[in-house]
C-alpha cells in the first residue's frame, strides 16, 4: 500500500475503487453495445446516426454545466451519487429490456442517450470531487491517478467482453449487464464509513464568477493554447466509436467480437499512457506537443493500415498518445492556475473536453458516410497535428523556443516563464 497504490490504505477509497472498476467495465460494455446496435441493427451502417447518439449523450455535460457544478458544491456528494448512479442503472435496464424483446427503435436509443447524458452530467463533477472526501490532501493526486488507471483498464476489458456477449447471446444483454454493474457502486457507497469522510465546506454561488474565470484565462496565453488544443483533439480527434466501428464493419467486414477487440487494443495504449503520466513529477508543454503529434500521426497511420491486425496495432499508439495528452493537459492547467480560480478554469476544461463532441461527432460521421472511414480518420489525424502546431506557436511566441546545434547535436531552448507556474 505504498507508492503508486498508497491511496488504497484508506478503507473508504478501497471500497469506492472496488465498486468503480466493476461499474467502469459495465460502462464500456454499454458504449460498445450501443454503437454496435445503432450501426448494424437499427441502421444500415449509418455513421451519422452513431454521431448523433454521441452528441445526445455528451451534449448535456456542456449544456447543464453551471447546474451540475453547483449541485456538486452544494449537496451531499455521496447522496447525489446514489441518485445519479441509480438513475443510470435504471435507464440501462430499460434499454436492455427493450432490446432483448426486439422492441427498440432508433429514436428510443436517441432518447435514452440524452437521458443517460443528463444523469452523467450531474454524476461527473460530483464523482470527481468526491475523491477529496475519501483520502487526505497528500494522497489526492495519487487517488485521481488511480481513478484514471481504473477507467483505462476497464476500457481494456469492457469492449472485448461486450463483443463476446453480443456474438454469443445478443446486444440487449450488454445493457442488462451494465445495469447490474451499477449495483457495485451503490453497494460501495452504502458500505462506506460516513463518519470518516472528509467533508468540505459548501461554497456559495457568487454572481459573475464564471466571467471572472473567463477573464483570467484570456490573460493567460498558455491556458488559451492548451484549451484550444483540447478543443481540436476532443472535437475532431476523439471520435473513437465512429472510427473503430466504421473501419471494423465497412473496411474489414469484422463481426462483433473483432469490433470489441479493437477497442480493447486501443485501451492497452491508454493504460500504458496513464501509468507513464503518473510516474512524471511535473507535466510539461513538450509532453503536450509530443502527445498531440503522436496522436495525429497514429490516426494517420491507422487510416492507411491494409488489414485488421495492423489497424489494431496502430490503435495502441493512438490510445497511449491520447491518454498522455489529456492527462498532461489536465495536470498542467491545475498546477499552473491560481488556486482561487482553479475550479472555474477546470470547469471550462471539462466543458471543452466534452462539449465539442456534439459538434465534431456528426461531422466526422458525415465524412465517414460520404467519403469513407479512412477519410474520417484523416480528419482526426489533422486535429492532432494542428493541436501540436498551436503548442509550438505558443512556445515560439511566448517562451522563446529556439533550435540550435551544439557539438553536432540538436538542442532545444525554451525560456522559463512565470505563467507556466502558479500565478
Amino acid at each position: 500500500m505504498t507508492g503508486a497504490f498508497r491511496s488504497l490504505k484508506t478503507y473508504n477509497y478501497r471500497v469506492w475503487a472496488g465498486g468503480a472498476i466493476v461499474s467502469n467495465v459495465g460502462t464500456w460494455m454499454q458504449r460498445t453495445g450501443q454503437d454496435w446496435l445503432v450501426l448494424t441493427e437499427l441502421t444500415h451502417n449509418n455513421a451519422i446516426a452513431v454521431g448523433i447518439v454521441m452528441a445526445l449523450q455528451f451534449g448535456p455535460m456542456f449544456l447543464f454545466l453551471p447546474l451540475t457544478g453547483y449541485a456538486a458544491d452544494r449537496f451531499d456528494r455521496r447522496k447525489l451519487l446514489i441518485a445519479t448512479q441509480g438513475a443510470m442503472g435504471t435507464l440501462s435496464l430499460c434499454l436492455g429490456l427493450l432490446t432483448v424483446t426486439g422492441l427498440v427503435r432508433l429514436w428510443e436509443v436517441y432518447v435514452f442517450a440524452f437521458l443517460f447524458g443528463m444523469a452523467a452530467a450531474f454524476d461527473g463533477p460530483a464523482r470527481q470531487t468526491f475523491v477529496s472526501e475519501l483520502v487526505g490532501e497528500d494522497d489526492l493526486s495519487n487517488a485521481v491517478g488511480l481513478n484514471s488507471t481504473s477507467f483505462s483498464a476497464a476500457r481494456l476489458i469492457g469492449p472485448a467482453a461486450a463483443g463476446l456477449l453480443i456474438a454469443a447471446i445478443g446486444t440487449g444483454w450488454v445493457f442488462l449487464v451494465n445495469a447490474a454493474s451499477f449495483g457495485a457502486v451503490l453497494c460501495s457507497l452504502g458500505l462506506m464509513r460516513v463518519g470518516e469522510l472528509r467533508r468540505t465546506a459548501k461554497t456559495r454561488r457568487a454572481g459573475g464568477s464564471f466571467v471572472e474565470g473567463l477573464r483570467y484565462v484570456w490573460k493567460r496565453p498558455d491556458l488559451k493554447s492548451i484549451l484550444l488544443m483540447l478543443f481540436l483533439v476532443g472535437t475532431f480527434g476523439a471520435n473513437f466509436p465512429i472510427f473503430i466501428s466504421t473501419m471494423s464493419v465497412r473496411v474489414f467486414h469484422a463481426g462483433a467480437r473483432q469490433y470489441g477487440l479493437l477497442s480493447s487494443m486501443m485501451a492497452i495504449g491508454s493504460v500504458a499512457g496513464a501509468f507513464l503520466s503518473a510516474r512524471r513529477e511535473r507535466p510539461r508543454m513538450t509532453f503536450l506537443i509530443a502527445g498531440a503529434a503522436i496522436f495525429g500521426g497514429g490516426l494517420g497511420l491507422a487510416a492507411v493500415m491494409p488489414n485488421y491486425a495492423l489497424f489494431g496495432l496502430a490503435l495502441i499508439s493512438v490510445g497511449l498518445s491520447a491518454q498522455t495528452f489529456t492527462t498532461t493537459a489536465n495536470s498542467t492547467i491545475q498546477l499552473s492556475t491560481d488556486p482561487a480560480l482553479r475550479g472555474r478554469v477546470m470547469a471550462m476544461f471539462f466543458a471543452i473536453a466534452v462539449g465539442g463532441t456534439p459538434i465534431g461527432a456528426p461531422i466526422v460521421g458525415w465524412v465517414a458516410d460520404r467519403f469513407g472511414p479512412r477519410w474520417a480518420l484523416g480528419v482526426g489525424a489533422a486535429s492532432g497535428l494542428l493541436a501540436a502546431i498551436v503548442a509550438i506557436h505558443y512556445l515560439v511566441r511566448h517562451r522563446g523556443l529556439r533550435l540550435r546545434m551544439d557539438e553536432g547535436r540538436l538542442r532545444i531552448d525554451i525560456d522559463a516563464r512565470p505563467e507556466m507556474s502558479r500565478s
